[in-house]
């Protein structure tokens, strides 16, 4: 059987030693990529590459990476690109900000290229997950997650999510009634032993209540743990 085709990864850094390495410790694990060193090249390279991740630094000529990942999320083509973002230490408002637009994860400068490409791949792992699993469906009242199109509908309207969303989501939805603290949210859905801040989390459950409303009431707030679905709505 022929191996699918590489994944392409979109590098938009405008520091050249910086993207060289990030270039350098991703194609040694095997994926293609391409390099933007502008906000707005890197738009005119997602409409005409189609790259399957971005990873983008937050302070760019231009266009930010604030600015893009608006710009992305608000395109029905672009919306679920998945999109690593990278930040300074000292950004950590501009981060959630970043994430509250969509970013579905983000890396701290200085990070190590061997870090990010195991973020790279676990983002992927979440993406690519086999279509034979059971159940192939999840639905939660009117709300209807087709897993194996990637597709959630409420009343039969589709809602664009992330791919962070959507597994968040799912992971709810699989785990009705339980207390799902932080770090079992951040280690299922992130897919790895994820050492950042528990915020993203807190992040990500507000913006899906924002784009879901019917979950506004129903996912719930553990104090100084986590969170629960509600197993009746």
């Amino acid at each position: 059987m022929a191996s699918s085709r590489p994944k392409t990864i979109l590098i938009v850094e405008d520091e050249p030693e910086i993207a060289q390495l990030v270039k350098l410790y991703l194609e040694k694990d095997g994926f293609r990529t391409s390099m933007a060193e502008t906000g707005l090249t890197a738009q005119k390279m997602v409409a005409t590459e189609h790259p399957d991740l971005m990873v983008l630094d937050l302070m760019l000529p231009e266009m930010d990476g604030l600015e893009l990942c608006k710009v992305l999320r608000n395109k029905p083509e672009t919306a679920l690109l998945p999109i690593i973002m990278l930040t300074a230490k000292n950004e950590e408002s501009d981060t959630i900000v970043g994430l509250e637009l969509g970013a579905d994860d983000y890396v701290t400068k200085p990070f190590s290229p061997k870090a990010l490409v195991a973020r790279v791949k676990a983002l992927f792992r979440r993406l690519e997950r086999t279509t034979d699993q059971s159940p192939t469906a999840l639905t939660y009242g009117s709300l209807h997650m087709d897993l194996t199109k990637h597709e959630v509908r409420v009343k039969g309207k589709e809602v664009s999510l992330t791919a962070k969303e959507f597994g968040l989501l799912e992971h709810l939805l699989r785990n009705p009634g339980r207390v799902l603290t932080r770090d079992m949210l951040l280690n299922s859905v992130w897919g790895y032993n994820y050492y950042g801040t528990t915020r993203t989390v807190d992040v990500h459950v507000r913006r899906l209540k924002l784009k879901v409303p019917l979950l506004s009431e129903s996912i719930i707030s553990i104090k100084s743990l986590g969170y629960k679905l509600s197993d009746h709505l």
